[in-house]
Order: C-alpha cells, then sequence, then structure tokens
C-alpha cells in the first residue's frame, strides 16, 4: 500500500468523503446484486486518507468534530449502506485507543491508521443470554503476555481489515479489547454472512483458537464505563448517520425515477407522474422527514462536541440522549423511506434487476442492531425524571 494521503481538516474531510459517495454509487446496485465485496472500493478509502480523520491533531490526525464523523458517514450510506458501515467499527476502536491507550499505544495504532490500515471488529456473539453476555476469554500466560479463545459474530470489517480488536473479558470477567493483526495464528475469518440487506460488509464468523496476543496490544475496555464517557454516543451517532444516509439514498433515488421513469396514473389528468399533486404531496411528506432526520444528527453530533470539551456525567448525559433520540429518528425515516420509494415510483420500481429494493433491505437490516425501543425507554426517563442514561456503551 502507497502512503495515504494525510487529510488536514474538517472542510477537506467533508470534500473527500463527498467525491468518494459519488464515485462509489455508480457501481452500488451491482455490488449488491452480485455480493461483489468492495476491496477496491476500501483501498480507495484507505488511500484517502478519510479513515484517519478522528486520529488526534497531536498524533498527525484532522481531529475532526463530531459532525463532520457523522456527515461524512451520511454521505458514504447514501451512496452504499453497505461500504458505510465497513468502518463504523474502525473509527469506534479509534476512538476507544483515544480513551484508554496509553502513550505507547497511541503513538503506535494512530501511526498504523495514518498509514491507511484498517480496523475491524470482533465483538458481538450469538448464542449467548443477552448481547452483553461476552463469553470470549483473554487469558493471561507465564511471560506476561495473553492468549485469546472464544467464536465472534456479526464481525463487520473483520475480512477487510489489518487489525481486529476483539472483545474479550480477563479472568477477573473484566472487558478488554485485544487489537490482533488479521493474520495472527489461530485467527480465522469465515465470510458466512447471508443478511438479506448490507449484503457486501462480510459481516461473518471470526473464530479465535489459542491466539497470542502481546501484553502491549491490550486496552482495559470496562474502564471506559467507570466515569462519564462517550463511547456509546459516538458509536451510535455513526450507526444514526448511517440510516439517514439511508433514507438520503432512497429519496434522491425516488425522485430520480418519478421523474425520468414513472408514468401517470390515468386518473391524474397530467402528462408526467412528476404532476401528480398526490405524488407531489407524498415526497414533499417525506422530504420533511428527511430534513428533520439530518436536523438531529447535526443536533446530536453538536451535543457530542460540546461534552467532549467538558466532560461531565450531565454533558454526557446530554450527549447520550440527544444521539438516541437522532438514532430513533433516524431508523424510522430508513425504513419509512426505503419502503416509500416503491409506493412513489410505480410497479416498474420493484423490478429485481433495477436493484431499488437495497435501500429497504439496508434500512430494514441495519436498523435492528440495537432496539429503537429501549432508547425510547431512556429517552422519557430522562425527560420526565432526570435519570442519566446507563454507561453500557449503547446509548
Amino acid at each position: 500500500m502507497s502512503a495515504p494521503h494525510v487529510i488536514a481538516d474538517d472542510a477537506e474531510a467533508l470534500a473527500v468523503a463527498a467525491e468518494l459517495a459519488a464515485e462509489f454509487r455508480k457501481d452500488a446496485a451491482e455490488r449488491d446484486a452480485r455480493r461483489r465485496l468492495p476491496h477496491p472500493e476500501l483501498e480507495r478509502l484507505s488511500a484517502s486518507g478519510l479513515l484517519a480523520v478522528s486520529v488526534p491533531a497531536e498524533f498527525g490526525g484532522a481531529d475532526v468534530g463530531a459532525g463532520t464523523l457523522a456527515e461524512i458517514f451520511r454521505l458514504l450510506a447514501a451512496a452504499d449502506a453497505s461500504l458505510a458501515q465497513i468502518p463504523q467499527s474502525h473509527f469506534v476502536y479509534v476512538n476507544v485507543l483515544r480513551r484508554q491507550g496509553t502513550q505507547r499505544q497511541q503513538e503506535f495504532f494512530f501511526g498504523e491508521v495514518l498509514r491507511g490500515r484498517r480496523f475491524g471488529n470482533a465483538q458481538s456473539e450469538a448464542g449467548t443470554k443477552h448481547v452483553q453476555d461476552i463469553r470470549t476469554r483473554l487469558a493471561p500466560r507465564p511471560d506476561g503476555s495473553y492468549v485469546l479463545d472464544g467464536v465472534k459474530h456479526y464481525s463487520t470489517g473483520a475480512l477487510f481489515a489489518h487489525w481486529i480488536p476483539v472483545l474479550a473479558r480477563a479472568d477477573d470477567d473484566t472487558l478488554h479489547v485485544a487489537y490482533v493483526p488479521r493474520d495472527a495464528p489461530g485467527l480465522t475469518v469465515v465470510d458466512d454472512w447471508d443478511g438479506m440487506g448490507q449484503r457486501t460488509t462480510a459481516s461473518g464468523t471470526v473464530r479465535l483458537e489459542r491466539v497470542p496476543v502481546p501484553a502491549d496490544r491490550v486496552v482495559p475496555h470496562h474502564l471506559t464505563f467507570q466515569e462519564p464517557q462517550l463511547h456509546g454516543a459516538v458509536a451510535q451517532l455513526l450507526h444514526a448517520a448511517i440510516d439517514a444516509g439511508i433514507a438520503s439514498g432512497a429519496l434522491a433515488e425516488a425522485v430520480e425515477f418519478v421523474r425520468t421513469k414513472s408514468r401517470p396514473w390515468f386518473e391524474s389528468g397530467f402528462e408526467t407522474a412528476a404532476e401528480d399533486p398526490l405524488l407531489i404531496q407524498r415526497f414533499g411528506e417525506l422530504a420533511i422527514r428527511e430534513r428533520a432526520t439530518q436536523a438531529l444528527l447535526r443536533e446530536a453530533a453538536r451535543a457530542v462536541d460540546a461534552a467532549r470539551d467538558d466532560l461531565t456525567d450531565d454533558s454526557a448525559a446530554e450527549a447520550s440522549i440527544a444521539v438516541a433520540t437522532a438514532k430513533v429518528t433516524a431508523a424510522e425515516t430508513a425504513v419509512e423511506v426505503g419502503s416509500a420509494l416503491f409506493e412513489v415510483s410505480g410497479t416498474r420500481s420493484a423490478l429485481d434487476s433495477l436493484g431499488l429494493h437495497r435501500h429497504w433491505r439496508d434500512a430494514r437490516t441495519h436498523t435492528l442492531h440495537d432496539p429503537a425501543r429501549w432508547k425510547v425507554q431512556h429517552i422519557g426517563r430522562y425527560v420526565l425524571h432526570g435519570t442519566r442514561p446507563p454507561r453500557h456503551g449503547l446509548l
């Protein structure tokens, strides 16, 4: 890999993201239809420097704000939601290093990111009692190093990664993140993801069998949740941005289809479908939803940036609630617009060969990541009783 470009600031990051989104949009439907994994596109993403924009300035990164990061993901998801989902964990685990990494770990791993190296994800497990029932073990060895054993599922990005952060429990049951090279002995990535949506994320299985891990590649993640934190808010902000992007992409495709391909309903009396006042009404309703979603996303990002500047229990809670509000709305909007695309476009839009259904499939799949109903509960408790949301990393 040649040395990637280093992005200087927020404005350049947004310009690069817009340029890449336009490029990635061209073949997004074909990648989805054929399940062609986006290896070349991810190399372009690495080379652009976009994956390093959250590296702190003291280590040579642009250290962009949360609003810029959210907009990057919204732009990419509007073009290809699968492709946008892949680096979500990358930024989450860069953030883990910002919070709990030692100076030496930060110097090494931020240097890797600036060189275009990608982080994957080996976090979730299947068949356990619940999502936080992590059974992968990080066992100490006499020389101070560790070995990892376990099986991970939904490991988005692992197949494309240079480093795979693995969430595991130590002997005292505390959570740690082990940063493991993709080619480490005993580590196997299985491309067995068969979701109806987000087909090219390769969110398959990671098997860990006595994987060796040096002590300086382990970060005490459990300490993150003992103090006010933005780990969950940042992670969820990116998920909300992906949903917002799906809605934007679906609405744009609907507009183009109705303008150029849809026939008017014979009772309307108009020459084109785009003149039908009933369709105009529906597009107005959808546009309001999509614009409101973007506004809430921006507000959530501002709350995250404000909390980062002055991190307290209250500012962290406000950021989490703002992000949860944006995430609930974005999830609803993505599913609604992804479905309404067919409602406004007509029969022909359902042709499999057109691939317009990828927006709804991606929305329906991605919005299952964590239940919006629990976010609504936390929002209600905060508004009614002033109860701060819990520090479990999903808010």
